[in-house]
């Protein structure tokens, strides 16, 4: 099979509209668009019901009113979230409050290393520092309801603390914003990890789902050859940035300019984040060296 990415850019549905998408999965789409978010955050309902929720998304009233609507006349067993960016954990609590259901998923917010001296989380203010939940899920746990259950499995790099949930009656796997049909996902120090996420890429394809609900955007159909892929383009990323500091490029600013070319300007503070990502990686792998610890202003060259 063909290891090129083709991204699917059509928006999946309405913001808003609860859509059921197989026998056991509804849908609806938060209202909160954007170069990153897509067409906004994918809130999962699962089962009939009994039934779980998962990742309800931002805190946004209309967006908490619209899952609210579409279980009132079921009980919410359970929350679970796949990571804490304010886009996917907040309106946890609201649903918490509203139905009774225990809160699970991923641990409380954790960066995958801390911070270097005088470095500063330019991603602070993304996190939910108040997500706090029932009970942390580790690999291998599981869910259950009436007819569907859902298993944890970890799969850090986007975050530290990113799960992804298997739905083994549906062959299904809901992918958080590990892998997404319409785009690759940010990876950005100290919150996240290249090295974390390629791993996390490989025990992937190790698994044999037909299809992923991912955080944003429509379904991720062929997810091996997809997953495959996707290790390919960031292999194919790794190299472009190590030609760049061959080239004599030193910083990521200029790396960004080289390898991006047309890049939206909305999107160009994301791309230096995925190249930092990428040159902390290869520094630990001795590929790459720079004048104390990683960082975003740093100089890098060939080592």
């Amino acid at each position: 099979m063909s290891d090129d990415l083709t991204f699917d850019a059509q928006p999946p549905a309405k913001a808003g509209e609860c859509v059921r998408v197989s026998p056991l999965v509804r849908r609806i789409i938060a209202t909160n668009p954007g170069p990153i978010t897509f067409t906004g955050t994918c809130s999962y309902i699962v089962g009939s019901g009994r039934v779980a929720i998962i990742d309800p998304g931002p805190d946004l009233p209309e967006h908490i009113d619209a899952l609210l609507a579409a279980v009132q006349a079921e009980t919410v067993t359970h929350i679970l979230v796949t990571h804490t960016h304010k886009d996917h954990s907040p309106a946890a609590r609201a649903i918490k409050a509203a139905t009774g259901a225990r809160l699970v998923g991923c641990s409380p917010h954790r960066s995958a290393r801390a911070l270097f001296d005088g470095e500063v989380n330019l991603l602070e203010t993304s996190s939910d520092r108040d997500y706090a939940p029932d009970q942390e899920l580790a690999e291998g746990d599981r869910i259950e309801g009436p007819g569907w259950s859902l298993e944890a499995l970890a799969t850090p790099g986007h975050m530290a603390n990113h799960l992804a949930f298997a739905l083994p009656e549906e062959a299904a796997l809901f992918s958080g914003d590990h892998v997404m049909a319409w785009s690759t996902t940010v990876v950005a120090p100290p919150d996240g990890s290249m090295s974390d996420f390629m791993a996390s890429l490989d025990k992937l394809r190790g698994r044999d789902e037909a299809v992923y609900w991912p955080g944003h955007g429509g379904p991720v159909r062929e997810p091996q050859r997809f997953v495959r892929a996707l290790a390919h383009h960031r292999r194919q990323r790794e190299a472009s940035i190590l030609n760049r500091l061959a080239a004599g490029d030193r910083t990521i600013p200029a790396i960004v300019a080289a390898i991006y070319q047309g890049l939206k300007p909305a999107l160009i503070g994301a791309a230096g984040l995925s190249v930092f990502a990428h040159l902390e990686d290869l520094v630990a792998k001795g590929l790459v060296r720079t004048d104390g610890a990683p960082s975003l202003d740093g100089e890098y060259r060939l080592a």
